[in-house]
């Protein structure tokens, strides 16, 4: 009679030693297993979107893993995998996924500090200048033209009608007008030849630039109104982060061996 403890629980002990092993199991379609760590990430994947972490998530992501799961044993049972095709794909998606991860594992080991961030919005400011300048301009491909340009408003023609024939379109429709911007918004000659203008003067001579010859106008100069840090933080920290990436990829097709 004995012998009759130790079975029952050797019984309890499988029983036991089975319940982790249903639990990392989300369901079971047809006899395959569909574990609960996919739902886990996908729950991980929605709410660093937004969503919130409910029971009725859950229950939606365990359909869709479910129904994705009948479709990809039909597919399979077509020998739809096996297409050159669809393995082209999945290597494609398979980098992705991989690039994905090294990228995040690049960036947790070498972060963008605030001290970096701070440098750099330090040369932004220093490059943005104090001042803002209100500006007109024509642009077009010979310098004869804007001498001609030139000479009409000299002669009382307006700058605006004549800033019609401008080659910049997107200006040319509102009399040439360029709204506020800073010197470092325009090429070196632009700007150099703006910032030298006083309150409603027009350039003596044409301005060439890589687009053409222009004819600036100064409408008016403001102290500049530049953005805190705080303010540009993310936008700096991003850019800081893709130029790191840039350095970080280059560094490595420098070691590659490419035939």
């Amino acid at each position: 009679m004995t012998f009759k403890k130790p079975a029952r629980l050797l019984v309890l002990l499988f029983a036991v030693a089975a319940i982790p092993a249903f639990a990392q199991n989300l369901a079971v379609v047809n006899g395959k297993n569909i574990p609960s760590s996919r739902a886990d990430l996908m729950v991980k994947q929605m709410t660093s979107q937004g969503q919130q972490d409910t029971p009725q998530l859950r229950g939606a992501i365990k359909e869709e893993l479910i129904n994705r799961e009948i479709l990809m044993q039909e597919a399979d049972k077509q020998g739809l995998s096996n297409s050159s095709d669809v393995k082209a794909q999945l290597e494609l998606a398979r980098q992705s996924i991989v690039i994905r991860a090294l990228i995040g594992d690049y960036l947790k080991k070498n972060p963008v500090s605030d001290a970096d961030i701070k440098a750099e919005y330090d040369k932004f400011k220093a490059q943005a200048g104090d001042k803002e300048y209100h500006a007109r301009h024509i642009l077009v491909d010979k310098e004869e033209d804007a001498k001609a340009i030139i000479a009409k408003l000299k002669a009382g023609t307006k700058f605006e009608d004549l800033a019609k024939q401008s080659k910049d379109t997107g200006s040319a429709a509102n009399g040439g007008d360029l709204d506020w911007a800073t010197p470092a918004s325009f090429v070196k000659p632009f700007s150099d030849a703006m910032v030298a203008l006083k309150k409603g003067d027009i350039t003596e001579t044409p301005v060439k630039t890589q687009f053409g010859y222009h004819v600036i106008k100064l409408e008016d100069v403001r102290a500049a109104k530049v953005p805190t840090l705080e303010e540009v933080k993310p936008q700096i920290a991003e850019a800081l982060q893709q130029k790191k990436l840039q350095a970080y990829q280059e560094e490595l097709r420098k070691k590659a061996k490419v035939q």
